[in-house]
């Protein structure tokens, strides 16, 4: 049995992973980490359900008292602002559309952790997620989990190899319905919690709110231009910040010559344009990503591989054909046409059920 350092938000999840954990033997301490200030990101405190709440940092150590291990509370929030708002917030001022618990995974709860369990003498880290992990000649494989609609390999894909290698997923083999009757047998009074989805720093999930709330001279970077469609200009938005890929609703326009729906298309930064076009302009079947890190491989076949490709999260994934570029990257040409790839997204790229790696979309 080994000494585990397990995260806990106070949810559902990282309950049963606790005591799974403590039922297999296992010397548990449990830790929540404080990743922001109510202070420093606005919106609705009263509201906030998300993984790092007050209600969550209670709930957690409830549990860990309840199943008699230890619980600390690690206050990560310069870590965090660093490493997760800060690339938030300069993704978006970039005119592109980040994705901040692909960049949580990767550096505060498993990089971050890992500093935190060498600390506290613990051999492995573990989390609530829902994924598979196996070592295969060494390297460790992570695949779809058994639950496939809680499926969370997606935001996975940017964990380092070494730190997999001290990663523990106990819900790997269960389903969400599965884990919920533990609870309810366990006693954690937890099987009805509700579950949280929004980003957990923005407790409102209004991103343009929280932008123009926490950058300095937001002003600098978000300014009135003008709105394209077909070369011309239709119209005047608030900000290329404030718009995203596919886009439909809120852009307060009326093309009376223009009866279709229009979407963002584009974002231009340079020319402080936002592009607007038809549904059937948001379609594309090939792109590049950068940042690359590789689950299953050392390296990608210069020939290519055939993958299923996801370019967003409720994304079933679609056929394609990935060959490596220099500098880190890779290109991913997909068998049919895709709609809304967007720019700083990520794409994870599978073979069968095994996570191959992933990259930000360029």
């Amino acid at each position: 049995m080994a000494k585990v350092l397990l995260g806990m938000s106070g949810g559902l999840d990282s309950s049963v992973a606790a005591a799974l954990l403590v039922a297999e033997g296992h010397d548990v301490i449990g830790m929540t980490i404080k990743t922001y200030k109510y202070e420093d990101v606005g919106g609705n405190k009263a509201h906030d359900t998300s993984c790092c709440s007050l209600d969550g940092i209670n709930d957690a150590r409830r549990v860990a008292a309840k199943l008699g291990f230890p619980h600390y509370v690690t206050d990560m929030t310069e870590e965090f602002g660093r490493e997760v708002i800060g690339y938030f917030t300069d993704t978006y001022l970039a005119g592109q559309t980040p994705n901040p618990c692909v960049r949580c995974n990767r550096e505060i709860k498993w990089a971050a952790m890992l500093r935190k369990a060498d600390a506290l003498g613990c051999e492995f880290i573990a989390t609530g997620h829902y994924a598979n992990l196996r070592d295969e000649n060494g390297r460790m494989i992570l695949s779809r989990a058994a639950d496939s609609a809680k499926d969370q390999t997606y935001a996975l894909w940017s964990v380092r190899q070494e730190h997999l290698k001290r990663t523990m997923f106990p819900l790997q083999h269960y389903t969400k319905p599965e884990v919920r009757l533990m609870a309810e047998r366990y006693g954690l009074g937890m099987e009805h919690k509700h579950e949280s989805y929004e980003i957990c720093f923005v407790t409102d999930n209004d991103y343009r709110r929280f932008l123009r709330e926490t950058v300095p001279d937001i002003e600098e970077f978000a300014t009135a231009g003008d709105f394209v469609l077909d070369g011309k200009t239709i119209g005047h938005h608030d900000g290329v910040p404030f718009y995203t890929i596919g886009q439909r609703k809120g852009l307060g326009l009326s093309v009376p010559s223009h009866p279709a729906p229009l979407y963002v298309t584009g974002l231009d930064v340079v020319n402080n344009e936002v592009i607007l076009g038809d549904d059937e302009d948001l379609l594309a079947n090939e792109l590049t990503a950068h940042s690359v890190n590789l689950i299953k491989y050392d390296a990608l076949p210069e020939a290519g591989l055939c993958v299923r490709a996801k370019i967003r999260y409720k994304d079933e994934g679609a056929e394609a054909f990935v060959t490596p570029l220099p500098g880190n990257r890779f290109h991913v040409r997909f068998e049919e046409m895709r709609r809304a790839i967007t720019p700083g997204q990520s794409v994870a790229l599978y073979e069968g059920d095994d996570l191959v790696g992933g990259g930000i979309i360029e």
